[in-house]
């Protein structure tokens, strides 16, 4: 079920946006169903990537490779993972509070569905996280959460069609600042639970 989740929102999401408006799952089944299983995945291969990988530093000759202990990788993991969930309702919320501003349909499960499904590529590309040199990848895969927000707003929120791309923009501008936000929090966590020494 969740692998064909993942495969059908990420190949045929017109589809696929479809069928999850019409489900009849509720926060609790998305986040423990699908959220939850699918966010482990950049935090425990960017917890793989931090401990066994390492992260290179230097230019020419002098290059090296540092590795971050297991408990402050760990520590980091934990919060990351909880913070992307956080992020997703708060997401969740942003979206459905802005809806009348945008002819949109307010609906607070189907917004929080939106911002969930749509992350998906995010939550894949996290794979890529076991190597730290792959961060930018690891971007321009998530980049096609924004595709996958453009075509589930006129579906989950009811948008119409001429008001998508500002709704959308707005959007974006939210999840820039909560990710900064997120991020910055993990990254805060890591180098106060350990500093490198070179």
């Amino acid at each position: 079920m969740l692998l064909t989740r993942i495969k059908n929102i990420l190949f045929d999401p017109k589809n696929t946006w479809i069928k999850i408006k019409e489900e009849s799952a509720g926060f609790g089944q998305v986040l423990t169903n699908y959220a939850m299983p699918l966010a482990a995945l950049p935090a425990f291969f960017g917890l793989l990537g931090l401990t066994l990988v390492g992260q290179r530093y230097g230019f020419g000759p002098v290059v090296g490779i540092f590795r971050v202990p297991f408990g402050s990788a760990l520590l980091w993991g934990i919060v990351m993972y909880i913070l992307v969930l956080v992020g997703l309702y708060v997401e969740g919320i942003v979206i459905n509070a802005l809806a009348p501003s945008f002819a949109s349909k307010p609906n607070a499960l189907n917004a929080f569905k939106l911002a969930v499904y749509a992350y998906t590529p995010a939550f894949v590309a996290g794979i890529l996280n076991i190597s730290p040199m792959l961060g930018f990848l690891v971007f321009l895969i998530s980049l096609y959460g924004i595709y996958l927000l453009y075509l589930g707003l006129p579906v989950m929120m009811e948008t119409p069609k001429e008001k998508v791309a500002v709704y959308l923009i707005v959007i974006i501008v939210v999840m820039i600042v909560i990710y900064f936000i997120i991020g910055g929090i993990a990254g805060a966590i890591l180098a106060a639970s350990w500093s490198p020494v070179f």
